[in-house]
């Protein structure tokens, strides 16, 4: 019986992550979830056995170059040269004002949703190359496409994601490795919570957004309007196990309308609308009510 492929997933123990890996696991995959701590680590794979699937957990900082070199070399050992394929879904999210963001927190992001991505791609094509086949997977946001007020670092990190991913999949190409886009729109998530964290902060620049923080706090933490991850997790699973896998998979309506409007919207429409979106334009709980009401059609994470 032939071994079943390898894939390795990053920022494995939550959200998307979590479900893709326990839903390639259940597929017959030999899936590598990697997991920022040794307690996270544990726990997934404590869960994974409760569901009757077999993973393997790796502690990994994917913005740690040697770490990853370390551990991709050790993976490459268990599976015989490399991974068959990788999932890049580790990301963070910045939401705050431009001028409210300082470089350090900026490059952080940058570093781990656009930095670590490329940087795994190249420790996996070499093998990928030489095998003549492989499959990487970059989970970008429908924020590449869709940008909202207070989202503009989030949605810089996702639209360089999205581009490096196109051009790798030109380059990669040639030798037989398939390189696939995911654009999920809004989801459930732990990633909604930290985020309406981080905007209880008050704005260090200006009182209005603060109070546009407030009213994106609230729609953030009320989580029951949102789709699981479980839809991006079979999005996934079918980009790793289809034998022609799409360029692209945009997973959510709010995702391809988001795409869509931004496309075709002029500027004074499509500004406006978010505007509304993100609380900069109404007041008290009116704005908080549209919000509500628009969020689902606004991209995040």
């Amino acid at each position: 019986m032939a071994s079943p492929r390898s894939v390795v997933i990053t920022g494995a123990t939550s959200g998307i992550g979590r479900a893709a890996a326990l839903r390639t696991a259940a597929a017959g995959f030999e899936v590598f979830a990697t997991a920022r701590s040794r307690e996270k680590a544990e726990k997934l794979h404590a869960e994974a056995a409760e569901h009757g699937l077999a993973l393997r957990t790796v502690v990994l900082d994917v913005t740690d170059p040697r770490a990853c070199a370390d551990v991709f070399g050790e993976i490459a050992e268990r599976t015989g040269g490399g991974p068959w394929a990788v999932v890049n879904n580790a990301g963070v999210t910045l939401p705050r004002a431009v001028e409210d963001v300082d470089e350090a927190d900026a490059r952080h992001l940058m570093e781990v949703n656009v930095h670590a991505p490329a940087r795994i791609a190249r420790l996996v094509l070499p093998a990928m190359r030489s095998r003549g086949h492989g499959r990487i997977v970059n989970v970008s946001s429908a924020s590449a496409a869709a940008t909202l007020p207070f989202a503009g670092w989030y949605s810089a990190s996702k639209a360089a994601l999205s581009a490096l991913t196109h051009a790798l999949r030109m380059e990669s190409a040639p030798f037989g490795v398939d390189t696939v886009l995911i654009e999920p729109g809004f989801h459930r998530s732990a990633i909604l919570d930290r985020t309406g964290d981080r905007l209880a902060a008050p704005s260090r620049t200006s009182e209005h957004y603060t109070a546009c923080y407030r009213v994106l706090a609230r729609a953030m933490r009320d989580t029951d309007r949102y789709p699981g991850p479980e839809p991006v997790a079979e999005t996934i699973c079918t980009a790793l196990t289809a034998r022609r896998p799409r360029a692209r998979y945009r997973v959510g309506v709010d995702a391809r309308i988001a795409a869509k409007f931004d496309a075709l919207a002029p500027f004074a429409a499509s500004d406006r609308l978010k505007s509304v979106l993100a609380g900069a334009r109404g007041s008290g709980g009116r704005a908080e009510r549209l919000a509500g009401r628009l969020m689902g059609l606004g991209p995040f994470c």
